[in-house]
């Protein structure tokens, strides 16, 4: 336990080591370079633009609501309709192709239709960001689920058990390193989904904030807004690792390296 451990924290001790040594770099780049501010600031100066009048702390709570809102709504959804697909097989084949068409409509070209739809705010921007991450979860937990093994589901169905049970007993946790694995890859788009809304409409959050300061050319807060956009991706990766280590045993599941 103790060697576990002690390799935990050498693993994470790297990482951050690592980042620090990024914003060394950053930081030199800029000082030996002498490259204009407006261009690229040092760290900072990055840091300095979080006590400008932006008001920083609704843009990032608004940001995070669409992303952590959109993603999951895609979770609840992507689960769902795979367990429903993989009840109804003669369903699946007949609307997973529609499902993935749809979802080749590139999502900023429904961003207008939205806007007129739903109006402005934060809902419009839920919805793109679900429409963008949903598709991996679905596929990935479509496929955990048919690599069940069917001998297992027959015996438990022989024993008259009901789809739910099978479900709960049998598919999910068989197919949990397959749903986490989408997941993960849904974290990256639900953050680019809901910043992409808010650059086709917004009236705040930090991608409606960037717009703003663009103007300006304060490129101190767009690298501040950038910092906290991956800030808020970082925290809800880090809590789909959490859930993961919490309900997937070691060796089943999909390593990523962190």
């Amino acid at each position: 336990m103790e060697k576990q451990l002690s390799d935990y924290v050498r693993h994470y001790a790297l990482i951050i080591l690592i980042h620090l040594a990024l914003v060394v770099v950053w930081h030199v780049f800029v000082v030996v370079g002498e490259v204009p501010e407006y261009i690229m600031p040092t760290p900072a100066d990055t840091i300095a633009s979080i006590f400008q009048e932006y008001n920083w702390w609704h843009n990032t709570l608004v940001t995070s609501g669409e992303i952590f809102g959109g993603y999951l709504l895609a979770v609840v959804v992507g689960v769902g309709l795979a367990l429903f697909f993989s009840w109804f097989r003669g369903i699946e084949k007949t609307f997973m192709p529609l499902v993935i068409s749809l979802n080749m409509v590139p999502k900023v070209a429904l961003g207008p239709i939205f806007i007129v739809w739903f109006s402005y705010g934060i809902g419009p921007n839920i919805i793109i960001a679900f429409t963008i991450c949903f598709l991996p979860i679905l596929l990935t937990t479509a496929r955990g689920m048919r690599e069940v093994d069917p001998e297992l589901i027959d015996l438990v169905k022989a024993l008259n058990a009901s789809r739910w049970q099978v479900f709960t007993k049998i598919q999910l946790p068989g197919s949990l390193p397959y749903i986490f694995s989408g997941m993960k890859v849904a974290v990256v788009l639900a953050v680019a989904g809901a910043i992409v809304g808010e650059f086709i409409a917004s009236e705040e959050g930090l991608g409606y904030l960037m717009l703003q300061v663009q103007v300006t050319l304060d490129t101190a807060a767009m690298f501040m807004a950038v910092f906290l956009i991956t800030l808020i991706g970082v925290s809800l990766y880090g809590m789909v690792l959490l859930l993961e280590r919490l309900f997937v045993v070691s060796d089943a599941r999909v390593e990523t390296g962190v």
